[in-house]
């Protein structure tokens, strides 16, 4: 008795495999769903036999908890400028600080931009997910509360204006960062504090970081300016970045640990409502 494996089955197995599940745990987790045993052993060999021989997924990934990233995104602040060229404009240097390692910047995008940012999402937000570190996927989480979307990359002139904008101002090639999410909050919506680096210990991490490595590096963009409240807060050195239309707020983080200090969050919007463009380097080329 055997079982066609079709695209499905392939990809669901596929993906089992690559989250770091060994062949038994795979085994048995097929026949919880009521397969044959001698089946389901050949239809995973089946798959097996078709896969190129691959390094563990320890010495695949650069970034663990306890070694840092070798190279990281960086906006070059040597001299302690002013402002900085970012091909297209020039971009303020408003705060910096050492560790964690946060920068902020002014007039990284023009009025223009943002507007057409803005309505160019608009159509398509939908409720805000969040990366699922428990199975590779994603989920509607509580402590979330917009709304938002992802461009792909080079989707309209603007976002391939300013993709062409962050990869030089933090020397990191295009290729190696995630599409542009713009995301909508309206009064009392916030995204609580929370770390941006996928945890090493979560079982579906391992699927996550096949499509471009650990996140290294977070920028997020103002569109606009809420009447009151929307700031992001750096908990863990007691900072808070006022939403200034126009501005951005850049931080990297050389490890997926807490100590990097990289905890941070959206504070609840208090009056109107906030518009932000986020933008995450990874270590290898994002697909």
């Amino acid at each position: 008795m055997t079982q066609p494996v079709t695209p499905e089955l392939r990809e669901w197995l596929v993906a089992q495999l690559r989250a770091g599940f060994d062949e038994p745990e795979v085994v048995a987790a097929m026949l919880a769903s009521g397969w044959d045993e001698a089946v389901a052993r050949q239809a995973l060999a089946s798959v097996l036999a078709t896969l190129p021989a691959e390094p563990p997924v320890a010495a695949v990934h650069a970034v663990t908890a306890t070694t840092p990233a070798s190279r990281l995104p960086a906006i070059d602040l040597t001299g302690s400028p002013l402002r900085v060229d970012a091909g297209d404009r020039w971009v303020d240097i408003v705060v910096s600080l050492n560790h964690p390692q946060v920068v902020v910047l002014g007039n990284l995008l023009s009025g223009r931009e943002c507007d057409a940012l803005i309505e160019s999402a608009r159509p398509a937000l939908a409720r805000s997910r969040t990366v699922e570190t428990r199975t590779g996927g994603e989920e509607v989480n509580a402590d979330r509360t917009s709304s938002g979307m992802f461009f792909q990359r080079g989707q309209t002139p603007e976002v391939t204006a300013l993709e062409e904008r962050i990869a030089r101002l933090c020397r990191w090639p295009v290729s190696h960062g995630e599409g542009i999410q713009v995301l909508h909050y309206r009064p009392g919506a916030e995204y609580k504090p929370h770390y941006d680096y996928f945890d090493p210990d979560e079982p579906g991490t391992p699927t996550i970081l096949r499509r471009g490595g650990q996140r290294l590096a977070t920028l997020v963009m103002y569109l606009n300016e809420p009447a009151r409240g929307g700031a992001t807060t750096f908990p863990d050195v007691g900072l808070q970045v006022a939403p200034v239309r126009g501005n951005a707020v850049f931080f990297s983080y050389d490890r997926p640990h807490p100590s990097t200090r990289t905890l941070h969050g959206g504070a609840p919007v208090i009056e109107g409502e906030k518009w932000v463009a986020t933008k995450w380097l990874r270590e290898r080329e994002f697909t």
